[in-house]
């Protein structure tokens, strides 16, 4: 008798069962390798991305608003990798650098949605009562308004381009902020620790800091990444219904925008962006959810 049928009989395991534990773990394993290369693949788009955002000249040469002379609608070719659109400008430079717009506009309504969401959610949970009712009308009322309806209102009340449309989607998400950080605040806020706190003299602010705080924003931060994808998309739309950034910005939307009257001669003017725009998303979704596993 071996030393793995010993172990299988002192625990009491028919070999039978031993076989069908080591292919369900064998099962997990494989799943678990796939599941992080998944993750280095999203993590290796969002890199190059930021690159782009960060430093574009160090991916293409070509000037994302001049056009060439004779260079108008060019397949995708060595020359262009993309190809040029009606004017002559190449198409991965534009998306090149294009990426600061979408990523910087993407980053402050998240920001905007996080601060002013947060601060409304942690007032309603921390003080309760009718401020917590107030408030928490104040966030169904923002929730029952279509998220690109209040947008577009927004934007037609602040004007048209990147920062007045990063504002617009910030505010479309504080709603969703507020819900969540006050439902952490308020599990927080009855546990026995922050009792204890309370009990040992602690004051309503020190306790908020301390305390409360720290362990209520787990969740919201892991939201937080999650919404970037969403600012995205909505910038995207926004950018597409000529809501975003004037022309001839590169901005990815307003490129799907202007591509789409070529998209039976030059495809590529609408596949590219609207390609890359899909990735992204995707990419950050992906990443959001493994900071949510390790945040729990």
């Amino acid at each position: 008798m071996t030393s793995l049928d010993i172990a299988e009989t002192s625990q009491g395991l028919k070999p039978a069962e031993t076989a069908e534990r080591s292919r369900s773990e064998a099962v997990r394993n494989s799943k678990r390798r796939r599941i992080d290369i998944g993750l280095v693949l999203a993590g290796a788009v969002l890199l190059i991305v930021l690159l782009w955002a960060i430093a574009p000249g160090l991916f293409t040469g070509y000037d994302p608003i001049k056009g060439l002379p004779g260079q108008q609608l060019k397949a995708p070719s060595a020359v262009h990798l993309l190809g040029t659109d009606a004017l002559g400008r190449d198409l991965y430079a534009r998306l090149v650098h294009g990426a600061v717009h979408s990523l910087s506009g993407a980053l402050a309504a998240v920001a905007i949605g996080l601060a002013a969401g947060t601060a409304l959610g942690v007032l309603a949970g921390s003080l309760g009562g009718r401020t917590d009712a107030a408030i928490m009308r104040l966030v169904d009322v923002l929730l029952s308004i279509p998220a690109l309806l209040l947008s577009l209102s927004i934007i037609i009340l602040l004007g048209f381009g990147t920062i007045n449309a990063a504002i617009a989607v910030g505010i479309t998400s504080v709603a969703s902020f507020a819900r969540i950080a006050r439902s952490e605040v308020v599990t927080v806020r009855r546990s026995d620790y922050v009792e204890a706190a309370f009990g040992s003299g602690g004051t309503f602010f020190s306790v908020l800091w301390r305390h409360v705080l720290p362990n209520s924003l787990t969740s919201v931060i892991a939201f937080a990444a999650l919404q970037v994808g969403w600012a995205i998309l909505q910038l995207s739309t926004l950018g597409f219904l000529g809501y975003g950034a004037p022309p001839p910005t590169p901005e990815w939307g307003l490129l799907i925008a202007e591509g789409r009257n070529y998209i039976a001669t030059a495809w590529w003017l609408t596949a590219a962006p609207g390609i890359v725009v899909v990735l992204v998303v995707l990419s950050v979704n992906r990443v959001s959810q493994a900071i949510g596993r390790i945040e729990r």
